[in-house]
């Protein structure tokens, strides 16, 4: 290719927007160009490296038996709905009405089509295991689309399925897979870290992620050293505290004015937060008002709150109307004489004895708040996230938090979509039996920005060997001066067409 031709630009000045290198370098260098809120154009630079990504994932998936297929980007509605997810999924899922009025879907994922497949085409246990993939677009509507491609909402991800007689065949199919993701992320250059991690809206009964460490990250990780421990922190539950028996004591009305925290709380009572409550107020895609009680000196983790109350539509934070029309009053509130709302209690809450909470009145609190005598929970549950310095769940020694950013996901699902699909095969036993699936996941530009963020300098992009979008960078200079070098640096770019590896041609005729 002469660079002449290539159909891109360089800015001289670093993007106002661009948060991460990535972002900033992919930029600069001519690689993307955005079109909207976390929706970008690939330019040739850009493309080519997306595809030498693809390429890595195919050979690494075709090795390990996937057949490589391609499903469609719009489904009706009804295959979502069939599932349960069409109404469990929020706004993140775009839905929209064909020309007929019938309700179809922007796929963020292929589970279900995967499910209709094998009910159509398998029959018998004969055909059993098998593995298929594609490369296709997805849409998901993030709310805060950032980091260039590291989250956007439109994106090129390759998802595998697993299709298994029985769960020791998804095991085996669950670490075949595990093993090509380990060697994919070396061949990109990336250090990765297999982390446990929630199912969320794919349901099943195991989940890994495979982390980038990187401080920008959006995803905090649980490690432990000491025994190779690792997990999201949306999942990890690591001991707590022993509680201190005491007493219960009379609930005591105190004067709080100006205590909206628990920072300042603690401060104005001279109390150590750990003595207090803190109350987070969320609502759900189905109407329902949750008031989460955790100990002041813990954060509420909202993954195993959804969890907990197995949410459907999302979750968000409740309004301040919202709040008060149950009683409540936001900087001040406790579920102490609330109503109309699912009260959620951590565990270490519903063990500790007199704590302050809020009196449901501006600028007062209450002493010595007991569960189970001055209010009671619908639910009592681990609900806090993991902090630096809690014991390991396996060893016991302190973890630490480190942020990462995820390039790949696996998923057991078991039978969730099978099910929903009623695809089943006939056994050897001359039984019907469910058929259990596994779903792999790979955003593609993602790991590309993800490359960069490990592989750059002050000077800009270095790309590992086999992710470069040319082998070389070839300069002719002074051709002006003497034809020969025209001629030779021909010959050399006519070479590199011929073997399979184009290089990117360049002439400064006058220098």
């Amino acid at each position: 290719m002469r660079l002449s031709n290539l159909f891109f630009t360089t800015l001289r000045d670093d993007p106002a927007e661009a948060e991460m290198p990535s972002h900033r370098l992919l930029l600069r260098a001519g690689y993307v160009r955005q079109l909207g809120s976390g929706i970008y154009s690939l330019l040739p630079l850009g493309f080519r490296v997306n595809k030498r990504v693809e390429q890595i994932i195919r050979e690494e998936m075709d090795r390990i038996g996937c057949q490589e297929m391609e499903m469609p980007v719009v489904h009706p509605a009804d295959v979502w709905r069939a599932s349960g997810r069409y109404d469990a999924i929020g706004p993140e899922l775009g839905r929209f009405k064909d020309r007929n009025g019938r309700d179809m879907v922007l796929a963020m994922t292929h589970e279900e089509v995967v499910g209709l497949l094998l009910a159509d085409i398998v029959r018998s246990y004969r055909q059993l295991p098998m593995m298929v993939y594609h490369f296709q677009t997805k849409w998901r509507d993030e709310p805060r689309a950032r980091g260039g491609l590291i989250r956007v909402r439109e994106f090129v991800m390759k998802d595998a399925y697993s299709i298994d007689r029985d769960e020791a065949g998804l095991d085996a199919s669950y670490w075949a897979q595990h093993g090509a993701y380990v060697r994919i992320f070396e061949r990109l250059g990336l250090d990765t870290i297999a982390v446990s991690s929630d199912v969320g809206m794919m349901g099943g009964s195991q989940a890994h992620e495979f982390m980038v460490l990187n401080p920008a990250g959006e995803d905090v990780l649980v490690l432990c050293e000491a025994c190779g421990y690792a997990a999201n922190r949306q999942i990890a539950i690591v001991p707590k505290p022993d509680s201190v028996p005491e007493a219960a004591l009379p609930l005591e009305e105190v004067a709080t004015p100006g205590t909206t925290t628990i920072a300042s709380l603690a401060a104005f009572l001279g109390v150590g937060a750990d003595r207090t409550a803190k109350a987070a107020f969320f609502m759900t895609g189905d109407g329902r008002l949750v008031t989460a009680i955790v100990r002041g000196d813990y954060d509420v983790n909202e993954t195993k709150l959804v969890n907990a109350i197995q949410a459907t539509g999302g979750m968000r934070p409740a309004t301040i109307e919202e709040i008060k029309a149950a009683g409540m009053e936001p900087g001040y509130g406790s579920p102490i004489g609330a109503h109309d709302t699912l009260v959620v209690v951590d565990d270490l809450v519903a063990r500790s004895a007199n704590l302050v909470a809020g009196a449901n009145r501006e600028g007062f609190h209450y002493r010595n708040v007991n569960h189970g005598r001055d209010f009671t929970a619908d639910i009592v549950t681990d609900l806090t996230n993991a902090q630096a310095g809690d014991r390991c769940p396996n060893c016991g020694e302190p973890v630490t938090l480190r942020n990462g950013i995820e390039v790949g996901n696996i998923f057991k699902l078991g039978t969730k979509y099978s099910d929903a699909a009623g695809a089943t095969y006939l056994g050897e036993d001359g039984v019907a039996h469910k058929i259990v699936m596994g779903s792999y996941g790979i955003g593609v530009g993602r790991n590309v920005a993800c490359i960069v963020e490990a592989h750059h300098d002050d000077k800009g992009i270095v790309w590992p060997a086999e992710v470069a979008p040319y082998a070389a960078h070839l300069v002719s200079i002074g051709s002006a001066r003497d034809p020969k070098v025209d001629e030779a640096a021909e010959r050399i770019h006519a070479f590199s067409i011929a073997s399979g590896r184009e290089i990117l041609w360049e002439r400064h005729r006058d220098c």
